[in-house]
């Protein structure tokens, strides 16, 4: 647990720690939510916290459009869902190759 207890200060080190992951990785941290949550106590998860006066809120900036909320559901909610490429062939992933004698190569999928 923080010390102080929902420490802002601790938060933002945090935040700050996966920020610079998230960018050596190749993403924006702009355009990632990061929300304090108590997943124990659950503050922060579906209703704003009023043990974290601190926290006004996550914004993201993306191209596709801002968001922004208190909480992490606003954040799930916020998640676009990627497109899928229609226009495309479809592929499927192979999971195995089985030789069977007489018969010859299967693929199998699921």
């Amino acid at each position: 647990s923080t010390e102080p207890p929902y420490s802002e200060a601790r938060f933002e080190e945090i935040k700050k720690e996966v920020s610079a992951y998230i960018k050596k990785i190749g993403y924006n941290p702009a355009a990632v939510a990061f929300v304090p949550i108590s997943g124990w106590n659950g503050d922060n998860m579906l209703e704003a916290s009023d043990k974290m006066g601190w926290f006004k809120g996550w914004k993201v900036e993306r191209k596709e459009g801002n968001a922004d909320g208190k909480t992490l559901l606003d954040a799930l909610d916020a998640i676009l869902p990627p497109s899928r490429p229609t226009d495309k062939a479809l592929r499927l992933p192979l999971q195995d190759v089985y030789k069977i004698g007489g018969i010859g190569t299967s693929p199998w999928e699921i």
